[in-house]
């Protein structure tokens, strides 16, 4: 063989030989790049991927941090198992993890969730305060008052009621009115089902009538199994034509004044929830409400009570006529003072008796 050509072969088969090795190498590189764990430490690593952003950006921001090695890799990767696309939202990254979870996550959007609880009982500002204390949940405008959150959700005035006690989850970054949507239509929802299954010859127009009332069973209710027999005593009361008179929609009706003690002189103050001073129901319900009051409201027990008062330990005792109650009020004053409360009142004049402290 000629000396040149020689020569050729052997740069050839150099080049070959070191083509081969480089390529071993590479290939080498890109399976410890995928299969090595990701520098995220015993605690994982907590990754925050906003709106618009792609995976070479949140690659080049990990590389940066130092959590990952040859972002490059790592993209071809993800494009040979089409996994280049997403989610905004928040990541928590395990220890242990390797960059193929690392995509794997990014794109099935396994981001972090969190709960956000809304308490029966609460009042629609309470409720709002409980969303806006995450620091997870954007704030808006819409979400600083109860008469901006109302104007966001389309409702005509008073937003009492009407939003659903629940747990809800959500992902980081959701926005404080948006959560409010999910809970206003779970309460239309669920008021919708008891609605279309409510008992015959309640004394109510609407469903918004049975929400006011189920507000009221709301915030009567120690013992949950006396939901029922508790809306049946006020439905008798509409029906009669007596004042509600209950507590808690005098202390509604006071507002921020309200100081925890239940004055005399607050019985007859005149507002448009005192149900000592007003006939029928408050004009907005007065607490967030659950469906089991929902229910209890729509099928109240039969019976002929008029009247209950608190026994001290969460149950109430139910009396048919003024003088039985007049009696369990004596009983259970003199026995607890502390922890009475009489509702309805033990009379039907203007003038609060003893009964009604």
């Amino acid at each position: 063989m000629p000396p040149r050509r020689r020569k050729f072969w052997l740069w050839f088969f150099l080049v070959l030989v070191m083509g081969a090795a480089g390529g071993a190498a590479l290939l080498w590189t890109a399976q410890a790049t995928l299969v090595q764990p990701l520098a995220v430490g015993t605690d994982g690593l907590r990754i925050e991927v906003d709106s618009g952003s792609s995976l070479s950006r949140v690659l080049h921001r990990l590389e940066q941090q130092g959590a990952v090695q040859h972002p490059r890799i790592i993209r071809i990767y993800a494009r040979l198992k089409d996994q280049t696309s997403i989610h905004q939202g928040e990541y928590m990254i395990p220890a242990g993890s390797n960059a193929m979870d690392l995509v794997a996550r990014l794109h099935r959007g396994d981001v972090t969730r969190y709960r956000v609880t809304l308490v029966e009982g609460w009042t629609f500002q309470q409720a709002l305060m409980q969303i806006r204390a995450s620091d997870r949940i954007v704030k808006t405008p819409a979400g600083e008052s109860p008469q901006a959150a109302a104007a966001a959700l389309g409702i005509d005035g008073n937003p009492e009621g009407q939003i659903f006690p629940d747990t809800y989850v959500y992902r980081s970054g959701i926005r404080d009115i948006d959560l409010l949507r999910q809970a206003h239509a779970r309460l239309q929802k669920v008021l919708s089902q008891e609605w279309e299954a409510r008992a015959d010859g309640l004394p109510y127009d609407d469903a918004y009538e049975a929400l006011v009332m189920a507000s009221i069973v709301e915030k009567e209710t120690g013992a949950p199994w006396e939901r029922d027999e508790i809306a049946g005593v006020f439905v008798r009361r509409i029906e009669k034509g007596m004042r509600l008179q209950t507590d808690p929609t005098v202390i509604y009706g006071l507002g921020a004044s309200y100081d925890g003690n239940l004055l005399r002189s607050h019985l007859r103050q005149a507002t448009p929830y005192n149900t000592y001073v007003i006939g029928g129901m408050p004009p907005t319900p007065i607490a967030l409400v659950g469906r089991e009051a929902i229910h209890a409201a729509l099928h109240p027990k039969d019976g002929d009570s008029l009247y209950f008062v608190a026994k001290g330990d969460g149950t109430h005792h139910f009396s048919a006529s003024l003088a039985e109650h007049n009696r369990a009020v004596r009983k259970y004053q003199l026995q607890r003072r502390s922890n009475y409360r009489s509702s309805p009142a033990a009379a039907e004049s203007e003038s609060p008796t003893e009964s009604e402290q």
